[in-house]
């Protein structure tokens, strides 16, 4: 099975690009960088393992409902995106710190022709996306005796 990631990091960089930006403006630099959860509130961490019946693919996105998730299978690319709205503020409360905050996010990935797209499921439990994506069954030809003539 062949997974391949659409949009996972930003834009590289020359070397000398890299060092203009943190002479000219490190805070930007700093903030851009994909080690900061910017990057992985939009990217979630995904784990793919493989058995002989199927591929399990789970993503890591706390703080969702089941509802909140869209997954479609085209051209045998596998899309699983989010949305979440805004919570309405409350003028009765003061926001003191804020270190969370939910987002969009967007994981495409291309199945090769293994995957059985009628028997894919869906599980959110624990803050986890849980895919299961079943294999199709192997039909060996009948055993056929062949006569020497």
């Amino acid at each position: 099975m062949t997974f391949v990631k659409f949009n996972q990091a930003p834009a590289v960089k020359s070397f000398g690009g890299l060092v203009e930006d943190i002479f000219n403006n490190a805070n930007k630099f700093l903030k851009d960088d994909y080690q900061t959860n910017d990057f992985y509130g939009a990217y979630p961490p995904v784990n793919i393992t493989e058995n002989k019946e199927s591929y399990q693919v789970d993503l890591l996105v706390p703080g969702l409902n089941k509802e909140d998730f869209k997954i479609s299978l085209e051209n045998k690319i596998l899309t699983i995106s989010a949305e979440k709205v805004a919570e309405a503020k409350d003028e009765n409360q003061k926001q003191l710190r804020r270190e969370f905050s939910f987002r969009s996010f967007k994981r495409s990935f291309t199945l090769n022709e293994q995957v059985d797209a009628e028997k894919i499921q869906a599980k959110y439990e624990n803050g986890v996306l849980k895919l299961q994506l079943a294999k199709k069954e192997k039909v060996q030809d009948a055993a056929k005796a062949i006569v020497v003539e």
